[in-house]
């Protein structure tokens, strides 16, 4: 099955179907869309405009249920940050896409009207159908009323409110394979570009498609076995598998760099009530739906997500991630997860980022419009963003928005994108990576914190960061979770031979590190030319001169380090 690139105009309602241009057959996921978006959208438009573009990439390894290797890649120009964005997720988008032989399904143009549409995506081709049923929707409902329409085989991509509303911190949700609607493409205002096409919802089915072929399926299977292996040997697996991302709190608490109350402070005293250890024993003493392990995706052998589930044993969440906990708990000084994960549902039914959206009721704190701790009022404030009230408008615009509208100087941002959970002051090579990704403050594009090095030293971490960024974005060309890293890692000749195996490229042995290098310097052409300058590469002043408790520290990588990390 030869791969194609499927155009959509979202103007016309026409689509079309194309041969993969030969300077993006060895491109995908986010390689391939930042690609896309520099050869067809010009870097200064209004990225809500009918020039800008949403691309669905599935990454290079997408559709063999490879572990950990099946994720989507959604890409366009951020209406958040005004630079390139791609923002990836688990779920079945990827895999059914490419059962379709879709390379890239591009949605073009913008719609004179008003009217809300379903796009269907099959064998026969694309169709547009009246979301009526669905318009104003929250994303949950949504998807029972599409499943029961097209059945439980579908994939689904689709908005909640927040991106109706045009909030440019709106995410774009995918199911998982439970049909659960939380795998989302959160970071970036990608719900915001996906409503300006009135596109409510992407409905793909596979139904007559098939995997892809595999060239080499002897030399491909050995190679997967190999990489499974790999991946089940690594500690940071069982750690994940053990705990989720939420175990992360206690040991990046532990580290004085856990967001707590608007930033102010790296250590919370409550932090042991939100941690990844009393998450998974709280599940385990509820009985009914609650799961400590979990998949985001068909064939996934860590199992780091979780279903968090009520005192009554009924599902409240799935998952509850590190990044919420951090954000939407200690960010705002809540020591309950029952709170958090409500929090976390209401959010993801709207559509939108927990990331952002809690940096932005941590700022709202900062100005006195929120209580720490208040639980009544945080559930109040996520309601006026569902009510699209001037309020919760502000908050859902993100972090930066807020803090200008309320003239609070201490926001967590970079490029207008909140930070995640993650204190730069405390973990610097990851403060690196937040100045300098041309995707904003995005913890996936290089974390650092496991790095045996001194965190709080400016020593050493921008080499770090760039190791860390360059594998990240090869890892999400390929299509390839962060959590497989570990054991790509430790068997980094798995890469060629998959590629090999299933294509019958001769790749070098660090064709991971030059698809990274690449997406990179692709990424930041795009954001030159938009108008972006080494100033954009910085930690936010406030950081430099507030020293963060416990250990009162600031970030001081020095600035002519920021602006050479991508000379090599």
């Amino acid at each position: 099955m030869d791969m194609q690139i499927w155009r959509v105009n979202t103007r016309t309602r026409q689509s079309i179907t194309q041969p993969v241009n030969a300077n993006y057959e060895r491109l995908g996921g986010r390689g391939l869309s930042a690609r896309i978006l520099l050869d067809e959208v010009p870097p200064t438009c209004d990225a809500l405009g009918a020039e800008n573009k949403l691309i669905l990439a599935p990454g290079l390894l997408v559709g063999n249920r490879l572990t950990s290797c099946d994720r989507i890649s959604i890409g366009g120009k951020s209406p958040l940050t005004g630079g390139v964005k791609e923002s990836n997720a688990g779920g079945t988008t990827g895999m059914a896409l490419v059962m379709l032989g879709i390379k890239a399904l591009i949605l073009e143009d913008r719609p004179d009207g008003n009217d809300w549409w379903i796009l269907e995506v099959n064998k026969q081709g694309v169709r547009f159908i009246p979301a009526t049923e669905t318009t104003g929707k929250g994303v949950y409902e949504t998807t029972k009323i599409l499943l029961s329409k097209y059945g439980s085989q579908v994939a689904l991509a689709m908005i909640g409110p927040a991106g109706e509303m045009g909030m440019l911190a709106a995410g774009i949700t995918n199911i998982d394979k439970d049909h659960t609607p939380t795998r989302i493409s959160a970071r970036g205002g990608l719900g915001a570009l996906m409503g300006s096409k009135r596109i409510k919802a992407i409905v793909i089915d596979p139904a007559g498609g098939e995997r892809p072929v595999i060239v080499d399926p002897a030399g491909y299977k050995a190679v997967q076995k190999a990489l499974s292996q790999s991946v089940l040997a690594q500690p940071q697996t069982k750690g994940y598998h053990d705990l989720g991302t939420a175990g992360n709190t206690n040991v990046i608490n532990f580290m004085g760099a856990l967001p707590t109350r608007g930033f102010s402070d790296g250590r919370f005293e409550g932090a042991e009530n939100i941690s990844g250890e009393h998450l998974v024993e709280t599940i385990r003493q509820r009985d009914g739906a609650g799961k400590p392990w979990h998949s985001c995706m068909p064939g996934c052998i860590i199992l780091c997500s979780n279903v968090y589930a009520d005192e009554k044993g009924e599902s409240i969440v799935a998952p509850i991630e590190y990044e919420t906990i951090g954000l939407m708990g200690s960010n705002l000084g809540i020591d309950d997860l029952d709170v958090i994960t409500r929090l976390n549902w209401h959010l993801n039914d709207i559509c939108v980022d927990s990331i952002d959206i809690g940096a932005a009721i941590g700022v709202a704190g900062r100005a006195g419009k929120f209580r720490w701790g208040n639980s009544d009022q945080a559930l109040a404030l996520v309601d006026e963003i569902r009510k699209g009230t001037p309020f919760g408008r502000m908050l859902a615009n993100g972090a930066g928005f807020t803090g200008k509208t309320l003239g609070i100087k201490q926001v967590p941002v970079v490029k207008n994108q909140a930070m995640a959970s993650y204190d730069p002051r405390a973990i610097k090579g990851t403060g690196v990576t937040y100045a300098t990704s041309p995707m904003g403050a995005d913890h996936t594009c290089g974390l650092t914190f496991r790095n045996k090095m001194d965190h709080l030293s400016p020593i050493g971490q921008v080499e770090a960061s760039r190791k860390s960024q360059i594998n990240m974005a090869g890892y999400d060309t390929l299509g390839a979770c962060i959590f497989a890293g570990f054991g790509f890692g430790a068997a980094p000749e798995t890469v060629p031979g998959l590629i090999k195996g299933r294509y019958g490229w001769e790749v070098p042995p660090d064709f991971l590190q030059l698809l990274g290098r690449e997406t990179l310097k692709v990424e930041r052409e795009f954001n030159l030319k938009a108008g972006f300058t080494p100033e954009d590469d910085r930690i936010p002043a406030w950081m430099t001169e507030e020293p963060l408790p416990p250990h009162n520290v600031v970030f001081d990588v020095p600035p002519a380090e920021l602006d050479g990390l991508f000379n090599w």
